[in-house]
């Protein structure tokens, strides 16, 4: 059996935390209309999208390696300490992990915000390689959200 690993990244933005956060919060809106290379859509499936219980389908934009969609539900959410926990319950990520829960963490730095991302994750065979592919896309789509909502 293989044993359980963790990724962790810490992204520097220039966007204010609360700014950065809601926008997080409101992914299932904001991804798609922003990233519309990345997502094709992100519906939700139960609960209201944002908080603990709400289950959401993604839809990956095509040409995206491995995964065309996968359906995530949110575990936490910390308001006051703006962050939150999703598991992923479905898609292709499952076939390549048997667990896969991330966290993400909005903190104040500076004029500016530190995004913490990690995800625990336990694969389903000895030779799956560490998701280290949901790690880069994490960091630059929080790079891109950045450079949305400045425009914004």
């Amino acid at each position: 059996m293989a044993a359980p690993g963790k990724l962790e990244v810490e992204v520097e933005t220039q966007s204010n935390p609360d700014k950065f956060w809601t926008a997080l919060l409101d992914s299932y809106k904001i991804f798609p209309e922003a990233f519309p290379d990345k997502f094709k859509s992100i519906e939700i499936l139960e609960g209201d999208g944002k908080s603990p219980g709400s289950v959401r389908l993604v839809k990956y934009a095509e040409g995206l390696p491995l995964i065309t969609m996968s359906k995530e539900k949110i575990e936490t959410v910390d308001e006051a300490n703006k962050t939150m926990t999703y598991s992923v319950i479905d898609g292709e990520l499952i076939s390549f992990y048997k667990t896969f829960k991330a966290q993400a963490a909005v903190v104040p730095n500076g004029e500016g915000s530190l995004v913490k991302w990690s995800c625990e994750f336990e694969k389903a065979q000895e030779d799956t390689p560490n998701p280290d592919l949901f790690k880069e896309f994490a960091v630059k789509t929080f790079h891109e959200l950045d450079a949305y909502l400045l425009k914004a």
